[in-house]
């Protein structure tokens, strides 16, 4: 029975090469989770930080694929192909074409586990920068740079692999067509080479991190990314604008989070009939209402800027350390109620019903 020829291979090959393939997909979970195990505990000796369950989410389901792809074609490739089925299609023959295209599935693959690799090496990175005391915001930004182009490179290296290895074509005849091509293509993806270049000017010249408030281009808020193309950046409205490189390097980028304090200004439009020595008491009892919030505030300064027949105005300005935004709009209202009770007690009244801060 297993001498028994059937399409140009015996039944017992047959037997033995699928029961391989078969039982490679039953045991590829156990076989990839004890590689990527053993994986594990060479590289938890040099970083002890990193997680085993990070190591196998990022490596295991790559490394299964690979496993059970390069099995089950190496145990096909020991079977004969059958010569009933010398055929061609377009002129290129089925076998030819099972080879390239088995060929093909395999480096793919292998260069789907590479770029998990780079992933892992990325978060090792990431975990031994955030080990250092001495951390620096940029380094952070650089690994998700470095790593998103890295996956870019590795993507153009293996569909030369393809182009080379499946379907046997040559890489440098290959390359000199493609930087014809790539100069004619360059002319027309001029504005994307622009924003690439763009990328490494953010990088290098670091004007602003991923984590910042921004503003630029009337846009304000906090970036999520920074990437090859182009930044995001998530405004107060909780939209997502997408703000090509060029712009950003081009533009004017207010960086609110490198502010060194906050600045608050309150002005005072006071009834021009109101007296100079009430004007006067007035001035000093904001002065004391500033100094007295000394934990917040690091300086302040109260000023008569203007009389004229409409009103006497006075301006206040006052310094806090760069605090969250919610904590200086609730010291705000808590000078401004102060400020309205030392009027009521003062019995000040404002050349109008609009105070502006």
């Amino acid at each position: 029975m297993f001498d028994k020829i059937i399409l140009s291979n015996s039944v017992g090959n047959y037997c033995i090469v699928f029961g391989i393939i078969i039982f490679a997909l039953l045991i590829k979970r156990f076989l990839s989770h004890s590689i990527a195990s053993l994986l594990f505990l060479l590289i938890h000796k040099k970083w002890t930080s990193i997680e085993k369950r990070d190591f196998i989410a990022l490596t295991l389901k790559p490394l299964s694929y690979f496993l059970v792809i390069s099995i089950a074609i190496f145990s096909l490739g020991e079977l004969q192909f059958p010569e009933a089925w010398s055929i061609k299609i377009h002129g290129i023959l089925l076998s030819d074409i099972i080879e390239k295209a088995g060929n093909t599935i395999f480096i793919i693959s292998f260069f789907y586990f590479v770029i998990s690799f780079i992933d892992f090496v990325a978060l090792l990175l990431e975990l031994n920068i955030s080990d250092n005391s001495a951390k620096d915001k940029s380094h952070d930004q650089v690994v998700i740079f470095f790593r998103d182009l890295l996956k870019v490179v590795i993507v153009f290296v293996g569909l030369l692999f393809i182009l080379r290895v499946a379907f046997n074509q040559d890489i440098g005849s290959l390359l000199t067509g493609l930087s014809i091509v790539g100069a004619a293509l360059a002319l027309a993806a001029k504005e994307s080479i622009e924003n690439l270049i763009a990328s490494f000017i953010i990088f290098f010249d670091k004007p602003f991190f991923t984590g910042d408030t921004v503003k630029v281009n009337n846009i304000t808020g906090t970036v999520e990314h920074i990437g090859l193309r182009s930044t995001r950046i998530r405004t107060g409205d909780k939209t997502l604008v997408t703000v090509p490189n060029k712009q950003m390097v081009d533009s004017v980028v207010d960086n609110w989070s490198m502010r060194t304090e906050r600045r608050a200004e309150i002005i005072l439009e006071l009834n021009n009939e109101t007296p100079s020595a009430a004007t006067t008491t007035f001035i000093q009892a904001l002065e004391q209402l500033l100094a007295n919030e000394k934990t917040f505030i690091n300086g302040a300064h109260v000023y008569f800027t203007d009389l004229n027949k409409n009103a006497c105005t006075i301006k206040a300005e006052y310094f806090t350390a760069p605090i969250a935004l919610s904590e200086f709009n609730l010291l705000k209202q808590q000078i401004n109620t102060n400020i309205k009770k030392v009027m009521e007690a003062q019995q000040i009244k404002f050349a109008s019903n609009n105070a502006s801060s």
